[in-house]
């Protein structure tokens, strides 16, 4: 059960599953294989236990066989001997990976939506709803289990309408029914697994259930849970009702946060501080336990604190995580790139797939860990990862793909997890010859018995995260053999079936990669990063916007779904982020046009704050107000921040309002939903703050003297900060016209000039870079209240 919470996962070591689909460097079947020849087509349209499908059903079949071309490949276990798939439904016609890797299952499956419920009111039949996404282990697990038995299939078919829903595509689905089987099992995770009526109403549910009784231990395995479900449902329908109708209730509340009467106080943070510091783990980083997740403790709230407070302590957590984090498994040593969460304590033994969320936010958390300590182990990491980024995760166009698995296949043909990120000595000798694999081993600490199911997790026990050479060399020779090392590692791992990737491209987590290009830009003066920044939101802007709106996925040259607070928020980040990087105004007048489309359609005008869908979206049995950080940060906390971000830059006081109502709304009454919304409390200190204003004003032609003050800037870590670059005459007025403070400034005796001003009370405009690097130095303390 993959989770953002702390819940233990077993494993289930080698698989077989799926293993005809690839083999070493590529897939065994090519050309078009899902339906077979057309002597074979009379049995195309069944699935066991139901009803053949109709002509039109049939049809769109075909036409969705000629458009995915010769290069498809069906997954799944049931193949006629020629590869074609056995078994095809309806999930065959979506675009969504996760849907697709589902398509040949023999479940009858219906993608969310009207059909589906229709069916199910009309037959008196249970709704089973599945709820995943194309990375998720366990997911895969229990479609091997459950899905792809024919057995379980046909009782599916029989007695139930199944569902499959791509929670990364529908995140309103998933939130509405996680809150059902959070409050029935205490727990949450997936795969997600929930009864529903016909009316949509959860009255069951959960998470992974092993498909028979005693497998895995379990008492009732799936197809028993199956069966009994469906007696009751038809036995006993008024109790059916009855208990839909009340987890209903209980989710309307549970999705509805509890409403604020004030503006909160420094207090808040203070007192957020205190717990993380409590359960702070002082051998590994992190906080105590496990799994850890890099989400679980706020690296960046804590340098923004300790920005403020210079509390030793603060900085002492923020680093000793970074560090423990970069030299752990948790990290891909070899080729780059954050794996979504350690199972242990130790960084150590990770769930292997990775996210692009995940990457884009430690991106951004070791951006700021760079500026603060100045630690060039963490430019480096910004740099690798950035780096596997381009590599792996960017689609021709720029755009950013979502993920990838955490399994691969062996050269048994046997599907593992983790198998493509870990080695054997043996394997290290093979690809770097004895003398090499020895040094090798010892920095990556493959001694004594494997740590991963026989072979090894590489991470770096002596070092902090490649930083600190042994006593016996130079450090910049150690560094020149372990990148050696590194590239050579990657080069015979390439050689390996790579593990699957989900290359559907979303826009709220494209968004959070795109600020961490332009913020890598600007923080290491790396046009590079910026570039790459610019074209992702291009592509954004072209594929998956629409008279001014814009859409969640696009997959397929098809863009689906319209956008959540997610996407509009995360993205609307990046365009500000990119107005800074890049001093094109046009990001920011973006920017304040996809604002103006969440407050007339996401916000919450009465309570403050905005819902997770649009007036525009459907309608499901709760709608969302998203008031709790995950692996990804709420909408709503990047949404205020980017409220006071926009108030700074412009001065329309309509912006403070709205943030104030929505800060009081989420942490104005219930002071435990601080530790629940750390990036909103980042929120709250750029309010308590005074932000600095910065406008660069540069004579005509004169760009290049820019760059003296911009390396002053990033000698300072400014988080709450504006930024206005431009060449006196036409371009300075155009930023002025959005952004007052810049208005009447001029570059003095034809020099750059720098104005610094907090609440458009500026300082004396500085000509050179030493006053200015002063005048930037000044910080607003945090005061701790006495008692």
């Amino acid at each position: 059960m993959e989770s953002n919470r702390n819940v233990s996962h077993p494993r289930t070591g080698r698989r077989r599953f799926f293993a005809l689909i690839l083999v070493m460097g590529g897939l065994l079947f090519t050309g078009w294989a899902a339906f077979g020849t057309s002597s074979e087509r009379s049995d195309n349209n069944l699935l066991p236990g139901a009803a053949p499908f109709d002509t039109a059903m049939v049809e769109a079949f075909e036409r969705m066989k000629k458009m995915r071309g010769k290069k498809y490949v069906p997954r799944t276990k049931h193949t006629r001997p020629d590869g074609s798939a056995k078994y095809t439904n309806r999930l065959f016609l979506e675009t969504s990976p996760y849907l697709l890797q589902h398509a040949h299952n023999p479940v009858n499956w219906y993608p969310w939506g009207d059909e589906a419920f229709d069916a199910a009111a009309r037959l008196n039949r249970p709704v089973l709803l599945s709820v995943g996404y194309s990375t998720c282990h366990w997911c895969h697990v229990m479609e091997e289990e459950s899905f792809e038995d024919e057995e379980i299939a046909r009782f599916l078919n029989k007695h139930y309408i199944a569902v499959k829903v791509d929670r990364e595509e529908r995140p309103d689905v998933d939130a509405v029914y996680m809150s059902a089987v959070q409050a029935l099992t205490g727990r949450g995770g997936w795969p997600m697994t929930v009864w529903l009526t016909p009316d949509r109403k959860p009255f069951y549910g959960g998470t992974y259930f092993p498909a028979r009784d005693g497998d895995r231990g379990a008492p009732a395995g799936f197809l028993t849970l199956l069966n009994k479900v469906q007696e009751v449902y038809h036995a006993q329908p008024d109790r059916i009702g009855k208990a839909g109708n009340q987890v209903t209730t209980v989710i309307r509340e549970r999705l509805k946060p509890v409403t604020g009467d004030r503006l909160p106080e420094a207090d808040l943070l203070h007192s957020a501080i205190d717990i993380y510091r409590k359960s702070f783990d002082a051998t590994y980083g992190g906080m105590t336990g496990a799994p850890k997740f890099p989400s679980s403790l706020p690296v960046r709230l804590l340098l923004r604190y300790h920005r403020r407070t210079e509390e030793p302590r603060v900085l002492e957590m923020a680093q000793t995580t970074l560090e423990k984090m970069a030299s752990g498994g948790i990290y891909d040593q070899a080729g780059g790139g954050f794996h979504r969460y350690s199972t242990d304590e130790k960084w150590l033994v990770p769930h292997f797939e990775k996210m692009l969320y995940d990457n884009a936010l430690l991106v951004m958390a070791y951006l700021d860990g760079y500026q603060v300590t100045g630690d060039a182990s963490f430019k480096k990491i910004v740099k690798e990862v950035l780096e596997y980024i381009h590599r792996d995760m960017t689609s021709p166009e720029g755009a950013f793909y979502s993920a990838t698995d955490a399994d691969s296949l062996t050269p048994a043909g046997e599907l593992e997890e983790g198998y493509y990120f870990t080695w054997t000595k043996d394997e290290l000798v093979e690809v770097l010859g004895v003398k090499r694999a020895e040094w090798a081993a010892k920095q990556f600490g493959m001694k004594g018995p494997p740590n991963f199911e026989g072979r090894f997790i590489l991470h770096l026990p002596e070092s902090k995260s490649g930083d600190t050479a042994p006593v016996d060399q130079s450090i910049p020779e150690w560094k020149a053999n372990l990148a050696t090392v590194k590239e050579l590692l990657v080069r015979h791992r390439n050689l390996r079936p790579r593990p699957l990737r989900d290359d559907k491209i979303l826009t709220a987590w494209n968004g959070l990669m795109i600020s961490a290009h332009a913020r890598a830009g600007m923080v290491l003066d790396d046009p590079l990063y910026t570039e790459r920044a610019v074209r992702a939101a291009h592509v954004i802007l072209t594929k998956l916007s629409r008279d001014g709106r814009l859409y969640r996925s696009f997959k397929d040259d098809q863009a689906g779904y319209p956008g959540f607070l997610d996407d509009y928020a995360f993205f609307s980040a990046s365009l500000l982020d990119l107005y800074e990087a890049t001093a094109d105004i046009r990001w920011l007048k973006k920017a304040i046009t996809f604002d103006e489309v969440l407050k007339n359609s996401f916000e919450d005008t009465e309570n403050g704050g905005f819902f997770m869908t649009g007036k525009s979206h459907e309608n499901l049995i709760a709608r969302e107000k998203p008031h709790y950080d995950g692996a990804e940060p709420s909408g709503n906390s990047v949404a205020l921040l980017n409220l006071m971000r926009l108030y700074t830059l412009t001065l329309d006081d309509s912006y403070r309002k709205r943030y104030e109502r929505g800060l009081a709304a989420f942490l104005g009454g219930n002071a435990s939903n601080a530790l629940a919304l750390s990036e909103m409390m980042m929120a709250l200190d750029f309010y308590l703050d005074l932000p600095k204003e910065i406008v660069i004003v540069f004579p005509e032609g004169k760009r290049a003297d820019v760059d003296p003050f911009l390396a002053e800037i990033r000698k300072h870590f400014l988080p709450h900060r504006i930024l206005v670059v431009a060449e006196e005459g036409e371009d300075l007025k155009r930023h002025a016209e959005v952004v007052p403070v810049a208005a009447g400034k001029k570059a003095i005796d034809g020099k750059v000039t720098a104005y610094v001003c907090e609440k458009n009370v500026c300082k004396l405009p500085a000509v050179d870079a030493d006053t200015f690097f002063r005048q930037l130095g000044r910080v607003e303390k945090l005061i701790r209240k006495e008692g």
